[in-house]
């Protein structure tokens, strides 16, 4: 079974609020309550779900915890708007759109780019987020590489600190391989569940983990670095219980 893998990644729309002073309303703000002007999938919301539905579906499908990720970042990026819900519908659709085909990830990459030009440090963000995508199946595949490099190439990442991002996830995924695994009564002690749940009660109590220890939620609470990585090595013990009683039980 693969080790499935959560790294520290603070959620990325966090930490879009920059003073911009051209096209402003084309960037994510989390202070105040925006309202939409133009066209979604040309502002940076969307833009950055496009990018995210290129590195999903580059290995051919979506895995449980992708899709529970990319649950939560609808959620949360759609809220900084005022018709949230509406825009949580549209980004969806983006996603859904952008996921079939890999033609336009160029196209895409640079539009986001242009908009986060004068800005490395977030653009370095972006893509230790889409790499936590690409691994987080616990693998990272040719054609999620490609597409990876074709991103980075775009909003123009410096090799070297593309090569040492790459690096950093790669040893964590051998050091996690080559662990032991969790006993199955730990694992239930850490989605914090009797043993004797049923398979509906154990996806109820992981979701609910999810939600708390998400560094996603974290991060919106105002809390510091310490008590984020806190939650998200509790994560990464919440998603791997959760494959092995899966693996076990068959949930």
């Amino acid at each position: 079974m693969e080790i499935i893998i959560f790294i520290v990644v603070v959620i990325i729309f966090v930490l879009l609020n920059k003073d911009y002073h051209k096209q402003d309303f084309r960037h994510i703000k989390v202070n105040i309550k925006q309202t939409l002007q133009g066209d979604l999938s040309e502002h940076e919301a969307g833009l950055l779900i496009a990018l995210m539905a290129k590195v999903a579906k580059a290995d051919g499908g979506v895995c449980e915890l992708e899709a529970e990720l990319l649950s939560n970042i609808f959620t949360d990026i759609s809220l900084v708007f005022e018709n949230d819900k509406e825009i949580r519908e549209e980004l969806k659709k983006i996603y859904n759109r952008e996921k079939e085909s890999f033609e336009n990830t160029i196209e895409v990459s640079k539009k986001y780019f242009k908009l986060t030009k004068s800005d490395y440090q977030k653009r370095l963000r972006v893509m230790e987020y889409l790499l936590n995508l690409a691994f987080i199946d616990g693998e990272f595949s040719k054609t999620e590489y490609m597409i990876i490099e074709d991103i980075s190439n775009a909003i123009e990442i410096k090799k070297a600190d593309l090569d040492v991002m790459i690096q950093r996830f790669e040893a964590y995924i051998n050091s996690k391989k080559n662990q032991a695994q969790m006993n199955l009564s730990k694992a239930y002690e850490t989605l914090e569940i009797n043993e004797s749940a049923s398979s509906d009660e154990i996806k109820k109590q992981y979701r609910k983990l999810v939600k708390q220890y998400h560094p996603d939620v974290i991060t919106g609470q105002g809390a510091d670095q310490a008590t984020i990585d806190k939650a998200t090595n509790k994560l990464q013990d919440i998603n791997e219980a959760y494959e092995i009683i899966k693996a076990k039980k068959g949930v």
